[in-house]
């Protein structure tokens, strides 16, 4: 599916789940993602349900593409625009031949803290806890591969990047490294993942779209299985 902005990666399983249980009349079924997407991005998002997600781990190892648009000259806590600009910086020195050459040194294998806004757990905790409470998590770098990054648009003070990388890459966190390295700072204005291993965005559907599939799709009970009764979701019987 193509997860709508400001929506969790959880409201799209939750929502799917649903159009699911009201279809077949059951009382549950598993449902996940194979890759998290953060609310403020939208873009390719891959649904498994029942024995399909055993195979997530093996869909979410799949490389994945991203369209990234970065404010240059301003930074914010969160890398992106979850939270307010903390500080600002010049960019009258940045040009397009800049930014061209900073670019090339995050392709290939690289180092990078994940942004303290983000889920990873530390000491059993999630950071974006340790942040919101004002304290820093102590985040240790991760390995990934960056195989593609090419310059789609360029201004002084903003750019827009198609990046090709590695599971568990932090686009917010490349942004505020690729205004660091700018000597500007940066934070992530726009993100949409385009791809995610051979499936890219054209395969995708909207929600709407695909809860009338749901709605539509003819359902073939195996013999002899035994049908449940209908049951009741959210206080009414469907």
């Amino acid at each position: 599916m193509d997860k709508p902005y400001g929506w969790t990666s959880f409201d799209a399983v939750k929502r799917i789940r649903g159009s699911i249980l009201r279809r077949l009349q059951i009382p549950k079924i598993k449902v996940g993602h194979a890759g998290t997407l953060d609310p403020l991005a939208t873009g390719v998002m891959i649904l498994t349900t029942g024995k399909a997600t055993r195979r997530i781990e093996e869909l979410q190892a799949g490389v994945k593409e991203y369209i990234a648009t970065i404010a240059l000259g301003a930074t914010t806590p969160s890398f992106d625009l979850e939270t307010e600009i903390d500080a600002t910086y010049p960019t009258e020195h940045i040009t397009e031949e800049l930014v061209r050459e900073v670019l090339t040194c995050f392709v290939g294998t690289i180092e990078q803290i994940p942004p303290a806004y983000s889920a990873i757990k530390v000491g059993g905790e999630r950071a974006y806890n340790f942040a919101r409470r004002g304290d820093e998590p102590v985040l240790k770098p991760k390995i990934l591969v960056i195989d593609e990054i090419e310059l789609v648009s360029f201004e002084p003070t903003s750019i827009t990047i198609r990046v090709v990388c590695s599971k568990g890459t932090y686009i917010r966190a490349m942004a505020r490294d690729i205004g660091a390295a700018l000597g500007s700072g940066g934070h992530l204005t726009a993100l949409q993942r385009t791809r995610v291993g051979d499936v890219t965005l054209d395969n995708c559907v909207s929600v709407a779209q695909l809860a009338e599939i749901i709605k539509e799709v003819p359902i073939e009970w195996p013999e002899n299985y035994n049908i449940p009764p209908k049951f009741i979701l959210n206080g009414q019987n469907n």
